[in-house]
Order: structure tokens, then C-alpha cells, then sequence
């Protein structure tokens, strides 16, 4: 059966999945316009840019496509609203928002008229994000790739937030890749759509060096660990030679804060740095954010493809509400 459209605000996407958005530079334009084209919500990763740079990226993706264009921003961020005013400034469609939770940001966000969505991993800020006035919220489990707000699996904690959710689109996110386990989180468990990261990474318009992707794709399940952030939140991630320099306990701390980026830094390593090194080609000094089921993914497709594989495998076991 045909899957229905996610309606966010008054934005459609006439194919309910969600681009999640990954910084630093791993979700750019280049990735959000084809996944926008292809009738998804393409998602730009904002965390960790200066605004300029962000903002030249909206405007590009938003001169190539009519589609939705999203831009993610993590509220860890030290210049969180100069990111989220520069995105609305720059013609964005929509602002997500996790790591941490703002009231604020729903009063911009009814200000300006752009929808705001909001990732959460329990009930209780699932409850007050749909009162503060959310578009959509984004339930996000310790499936998922990159910092993590809970231990708990996504078929656990779903159905909790789904009894406190009524009014908005509440989407499910965390180790979803393929079409049935799309069809699943929505015929099953009441999701009006999905957001998947990892598997976009193995797409050929991801802008990740080849050495990422390759990463990605040699990754066995006992690969794929949790390490600690500087955020002060625990991350997802494959195990990099820098990351078992710190499981020895070795110094691999910053010599100096080159970015200021963080609201709270334990300074343990430079999550800018890092997450940098491995965008560019450098994984054995980088961080490698990976959801949890990135094992079982073991080719590069198009983006074209990767919907296209989705939509078939959902459609053919999906059943309407």
C-alpha cells in the first residue's frame, strides 16, 4: 500500500522519511538536495559552521530544489540562535533541534513562521515540546548514530511517547535501514514517518571522504561503541584508532580551544577537530559517528536508489492506519 505524505507545518514531503542532519559537513547541501528531490525532507547539518558558511549552503540547496530543506542544529551549540536566526534569515523551511532542549526556540519559531522540530528521547519532553508548541517532535533512541539522550531501544520507548503525543507528526529515529523496518515503526508502532542518518552516508552524494564511507562499510557489530563527548553526552561511534587511544587512556586532548564551540566542554578531545579529520579523509586521528545497525549496510548507492529501495520494501508490507 502507498505510504502516506508527512505534512510538518504546511510543508508536505510527499515521502516520509526525514534526512537526519550530521555534522560536521557530513550532511551538506549536496546531500539534502537529492534526498529533497526525491521527495524526503533534506536535512543540513548546522552544528559546528560558522553562520556564513551555513548559510551559503541553505541558499544553494534552496536554489536547486523546490523540495524541503531542513537545517539541523544541535542546542549544545554556544551560537545556537545566531545559527537558527542565520538559517531563517537564509530561507531554511524548517529548524530540528536535539542535544539539549529550548523553549525559546518555539517562540522564533511562531515569530518567523517556520516549523520547529524537535528530538527527543522520552515522554516528558516529548509532552512539553508538543505544549511549547513543536511542528513535529523526532523520537530518537540508542540506536542512532552521534550523542545519545537515552539508553533505551527505539521499540521501548516509542510506544511511551506515542501514548503522550496526539496533536503533531511524531517521527521515529535510531538504527532504521531499510523498508521494512520503516513500514514497521509506522504500521506497528503509530510513526507518521522515520528519520534515518547512517544509511545516507552510503550514498553517493554524501560528501564524506572516501576513507568515512569505507569506515562505514568494513564496520562489524562489535565495531560500532559508545565513547564519551565533550558534550557531556555519551556518542555513538565506530572504533577509530583515536578512539582506542583514549580506551588506553592516553592524553588526546587539545592543545588549545581553536573554535569555542560548545555551551559545556569537558575538553577531553576536540569533537570539531575530530569529527573534521575523518570528514576529510584523516580517520585514524577522527571520530566516526555511526548508528548502531551500520553493519548491516554494505553498499554506496545514489540517493535515487536508496529511496527508491526504501519505498518498494515499505510499500510491500505496509498497511494504512
Amino acid at each position: 500500500m502507498k505510504l502516506p505524505p508527512l505534512k510538518i507545518g504546511s510543508l508536505v514531503a510527499r515521502i516520509p522519511i526525514i534526512q537526519g542532519g550530521m555534522s560536521i559537513r557530513v550532511s551538506t547541501s549536496a546531500l539534502a538536495v537529492p534526498v529533497a528531490e526525491c521527495g524526503g525532507i533534506g536535512t543540513i547539518g548546522g552544528s559546528g559552521l560558522p553562520v556564513p558558511e551555513l548559510q551559503e549552503d541553505i541558499r544553494k540547496a534552496k536554489r536547486a530544489t523546490d523540495g524541503v530543506i531542513a537545517v539541523n542544529i544541535m542546542y549544545a551549540m554556544k551560537d545556537f540562535y545566531e545559527l537558527v536566526m542565520g538559517s531563517i534569515e537564509a530561507g531554511a523551511d524548517m529548524i530540528i533541534t536535539g542535544a539539549g532542549f529550548s523553549r525559546d526556540i518555539f517562540k522564533i519559531g511562531k515569530k518567523h513562521n517556520i516549523p520547529i522540530v524537535s528530538i527527543v528521547s522520552s515522554p516528558a519532553f516529548a509532552r512539553l515540546a508538543e505544549r511549547l508548541g513543536a511542528a513535529a517532535i523526532v523520537v530518537e533512541a540508542a540506536e542512532a548514530g552521534g550523542h545519545l539522550g537515552t539508553d533505551r531501544k527505539l521499540r521501548d520507548i516509542f510506544p511511551e511517547v506515542r501514548k503522550v503525543v496526539s496533536k503533531v507528526p511524531l517521527i521515529a529515529a535510531g538504527g532504521i535501514t531499510n523498508g521494512f523496518e520503516m513500514a514497521e515503526m509506522m504500521d506497528r508502532y503509530g510513526a507518521d514517518g522515520v528519520q534515518i542518518a547512517s544509511r545516507f552516508v552510503l550514498s553517493e552524494e554524501c560528501s564524506v571522504s572516501q576513507e568515512f564511507k569505507e569506515t562505514f562499510l568494513k564496520a562489524r557489530k562489535e565495531d560500532i561503541i559508545l565513547v564519551q563527548s565533550p558534550v557531556g553526552m555519551p556518542g555513538r561511534a565506530i572504533k577509530t584508532p583515536f578512539i582506542e587511544q583514549m580506551e588506553r587512556g592516553e592524553d588526546v586532548s587539545a592543545r588549545e580551544c581553536k573554535f569555542k564551540c560548545l555551551k559545556k566542554c569537558s575538553y577531553k578531545y576536540c569533537i570539531n577537530d575530530r569529527l573534521m579529520a575523518s570528514c576529510t579523509g584523516d580517520v585514524e586521528h577522527g571520530l566516526v559517528f555511526s548508528g548502531a545497525n551500520t553493519y548491516r549496510m554494505n553498499e554506496i548507492l545514489p540517493v535515487r536508489e536508496i529511496f527508491d529501495q526504501f519505498v518498494r520494501d515499505a510499500e510491500s508490507v505496509y498497511r494504512e492506519k
